[in-house]
């Protein structure tokens, strides 16, 4: 008897219970609910209802959904866990962490993070003068810390010295030699000593996509010869005293527990060393990292990791004690910036699939036509004759025929129609190999993975460049799957193409617990209804890296609060770019284009070729679609 399908199943074809980190699951109903937690326990709300919702206030597909429950649920999560690790082991330090603004600087996520932040004195770190523009601004508490990296000219400089008389922790972190001098200099100009840090190199790396980020050779941070050389300028001007914070940044994603735990033992040998040189010291900041698993498999591999958040926090505080305790040197506040891990869970990419091409043959007669040429008689032989026993054998005549029929095409001794003939018997015969392999205990290796390239292409309105461009620079993967039919079994298999005019617009890799994949299940889309798909953990670095391939703008955003009764209010709407907006992003005059078009039809009319009447629909549908959503509309 065959299985009946279950919710057990997509929750298993999707691995939505080992990435979703009980943030995600599936209802009864077959829809995809997002789980909050609040001071009356646990709700669960159905994404599908959050769509619809959206919709009805005018926001189409495709749309990013912000929830701002689950923003705050990831700070509390990292702030406590850091804070029982500690009282566990007897650390007697403690932890602040600080939001990386590049990870996400859009307004919504800043104001959040330091909004609720504020309780844990949650800070920000800024890379440039916009973004220390941003965390001046909307830090809330003076006993959250500022840190600066990157680049820092005077201007730089003076703004963050000045914003010190408030009250305010603001470091620079030296990662250049050149940085220190101009500090000094701007400190004595305006009367007021800075906080310094450092950014080490460490020997200690990690793997995957950002293991350049540590390493001897990365490309920011200070030699130990130069963190010497940074201690004895101090100590020349008797600032040695404004040293307190050490700071070095293994990369953004570390799958490996290992790495981390060598990379902090490091760091430690270092801090204990600068205390003994007389800087106070006090802060250590271990950059980012904390990894997100996007595939569930909690291994090593690039997208996953093997540790929980509760073993990540132990192992930093384990390590740092036994370092620190060995040199009796005092425990320091511990500084994470652990930008991934606390956004990406919080944003969804909700879309609509638009249309579907299948790889499935078309009509074609069961016996070949009176006027067939040899190789078509030839290719419906291998069709007659095909068995478990001979796949192999049938696969490349098959392959040999298609082959000769295109050359036989390309010198025009078969028509159109023939050639088409011969394509759908083709497909047919391949179909068929690819469902008696699965007959077959040990099939020839040249078919292993004639199934995965049997696929059909589901057509998304999105864009990867806009809303997913770490999928296209980077083979990112993210969790993707329907988000309602889940008590349906899907049956097709497929990858995604969005609506841009490029081949590399597309999805086509799925992480699975075990393995990649090359489609995804998904099921027969129906004429009568919207088939939707989401996109998750898409909440670090996505919307700050889209682009403007094919001039498809930002989406509609969409905020939403969870109630503890598990409704929700829209607490922000922003519609996506208008086709205006996009081309004033790439210096057009959406004014001049209008002009310019009206004067062409003002020409056509004097020429006939348009009534006044034509003129006036040309021209309101042309300054409508000024107005209109960059996306497709239904």
């Amino acid at each position: 008897m065959l299985k009946r399908w279950s919710i057990a199943d997509a929750a298993n074809t999707y691995g939505i219970k080992e990435w979703g980190a009980d943030y995600f699951d599936l209802s009864p109903s077959g829809e995809v609910v997002v789980r909050t937690t609040s001071e009356t326990g646990q709700t669960e709300t159905s994404l599908l209802d959050i769509i619809r919702g959206a919709e009805a206030r005018g926001l189409g597909m495709p749309l990013l959904l912000r929830i701002e429950n689950l923003l705050d649920q990831q700070i509390t999560r990292l702030n406590e866990s850091f804070s029982q690790a500690m009282k566990d082991s007897g650390y007697t330090g403690s932890y602040q962490g600080v939001f990386p603004i590049k990870v996400n600087q859009q307004a919504q996520i800043i104001e959040e993070i330091t909004r609720f932040g504020s309780r844990f004195n949650h800070g920000l770190e800024a890379g440039s003068k916009g973004e220390l523009m941003i965390a001046l601004s909307m830090i809330q508490s003076t006993k959250s810390l500022i840190v600066c990296n990157g680049y820092k000219d005077p201007e730089f400089i003076d703004l963050g010295l000045q914003t010190t008389r408030m009250g305010y922790k603001v470091f620079f972190v030296i990662e250049t030699p050149t940085e220190l001098p101009i500090i000094l200099e701007r400190s004595n100009a305006l009367g007021i000593e800075p906080l310094i840090g450092v950014r080490i190199k460490l020997s200690s790396r990690g793997s995957g996509h950002w293991q350049d980020s540590g390493g001897d050779n990365s490309i920011f941070g200070l030699t130990t010869s130069q963190v010497v050389d940074v201690m004895d300028l101090l100590k020349k001007h008797d600032m040695l005293h404004c040293l307190q914070l050490l700071h070095y940044h293994l990369g953004s994603q570390i799958p490996n527990i290992r790495d981390i735990r060598t990379a902090v033992r490091e760091t430690a040998r270092y801090y204990a060393d600068m205390v003994r040189e007389g800087a106070p010291m006090g802060y250590l900041d271990l950059g980012g990292g904390l990894a997100v698993d996007y595939d569930g498999s909690k291994t090593n591999f690039v997208h996953s990791k093997n540790y929980s958040l509760d073993e990540y926090t132990a192992d930093v505080v384990e390590v740092l004690m036994s370092v620190l305790d060995e040199r009796s040197v005092a425990h320091p506040t511990v500084i994470t910036e652990s930008g991934r891990a606390t956004v990406s869970y919080c944003s969804i990419l909700l879309f609509n699939i638009l249309d579907v091409t299948q790889y499935t043959p078309g009509r074609f007669p069961e016996t070949e036509p009176d006027d067939a040429p040899e190789s078509i008689r030839n290719m419906y032989e291998v069709r007659r004759t095909l068995s478990v026993r001979n796949l192999q054998e049938c696969y490349n005549d098959a392959i040999y025929y298609r082959e000769e029929i295109r050359e036989e095409f390309e010198y025009g001794k078969i028509t159109l129609r023939q050639r088409a003939l011969a394509d759908n018997l083709f497909m047919d015969i391949i179909h068929q190999i690819a469902d008696l392999l699965k007959k077959v205990k040990r099939p020839p290796r040249a078919l292993e993975e004639l199934q995965e390239g049997l696929y059909d292409i589901y057509y998304g309105n999105f864009s990867v460049f806009q809303s997913l461009p770490d999928v296209w620079a980077i083979d990112q993967i993210f969790p993707v799957m329907p988000i309602h039919r889940l008590n349906e079994q899907p049956r097709r298999k497929a990858i995604l193409a969005d609506i841009t005019c490029d081949s590399d617009g597309k999805i086509d890799t799925f992480g699975a617990v075990h393995d990649i994949q090359k489609s995804i299940l998904l099921h027969e889309p129906r004429d009568d209804e919207e088939y939707y798909l989401g996109v998750f953990l898409v909440g670090a670095y996505q919307e700050t890296l889209g682009d403007l391939h094919n001039l498809l703008g930002d989406p509609h955003v969409v905020s939403v609060r969870i109630n503890s009764d598990g409704g929700f209010e829209f607490v922000r709407e922003i519609e996506g770019d208008s086709i205006a907006d996009v081309l004033s992003y790439v210096e057009y005059q959406p004014k001049d284009l209008v002009e310019n078009f009206r004067r062409k039809l003002e020409q056509a009319v004097r020429d006939g070729r348009l009534s006044v009447a034509q003129r006036r629909t040309l021209l309101q549908a042309y300054e409508t679609g000024m107005r209109g959503y960059t996306y497709y509309e239904r």
